[in-house]
């Protein structure tokens, strides 16, 4: 389907709705429910290393719009779902969901307290806001994963699992030797559902060691 340039419409915004109205993962959300294609991003990662199965408690980092937390709630129909985003969510149902920023020194404190137990599954989806300098989005999206993984030491419990979007580049390696270290297996996957132009990747870590590990 090709989109006309609107007179108030930018071409990248152009490329950008074309490629929306082209996409058959959006196609394929519209029709089965999910807030966005994301949604299949999880579906696909689970599909290959099985971490949704028996989760009792999630965390959902960067839960907006709620594609991943709507996933888990149709897997794990009885598993308490907490998620946490800068932006406005849309109730959910079932799902705990706050307005805040992660990087607040409250957000932590408010995420344990309404999980009411220790995590099976942390989940991140978060990527910082882009200021347009490549090396600076990178390292601002890192650190957004880099604390995700602090947190998730200090919640999952033993067995649990850890996933989250990372990026493509040199800080990686430093985030995976932490994931070593505290994780029986850490995987990287890009799912099919992942554009190929996205240097967006996924690390899969499961079998959590404890905080003793």
């Amino acid at each position: 389907m090709r989109v006309k340039t609107a007179r108030n419409r930018s071409a990248q915004s152009t490329r950008w709705l074309a490629r929306q109205l082209n996409d058959p993962y959006v196609k394929k959300a519209k029709a089965e429910g999910y807030r966005s294609r994301a949604a299949y991003k999880l579906i696909e990662l689970d599909e290959r290393f099985s971490f949704l199965k028996g989760a009792k408690r999630v965390v959902d980092l960067g839960i907006a719009p709620g594609g991943w937390s709507q996933v888990v709630g149709r897997v794990c129909p009885k598993a308490r779902i907490v998620g946490i985003d800068l932006l406005p969510t849309d109730p959910i149902e079932n799902v705990i969901i706050a307005q805040m920023d992660f990087m607040d020194d409250a957000a932590p404190d408010w995420l344990i307290e309404q999980l009411d137990g220790q995590a099976d599954l942390v989940l991140s989806d978060m990527a910082a806001n882009t200021v347009g300098h490549q090396q600076t989005d990178h390292l601002r999206t890192m650190g957004l994963v880099e604390a995700a993984v602090d947190f998730a030491i200090q919640v999952l419990k033993p067995g649990g699992a850890f996933v989250a979007k990372s990026l493509a580049g040199g800080s990686d390696s430093e985030l995976v030797q932490v994931l070593k270290r505290n994780f029986t297996s850490v995987k990287h996957a890009k799912p099919p559902a992942s554009r190929s132009g996205s240097s967006e990747w996924y690390v899969v870590a499961q079998g959590f060691k404890g905080q003793e590990g």
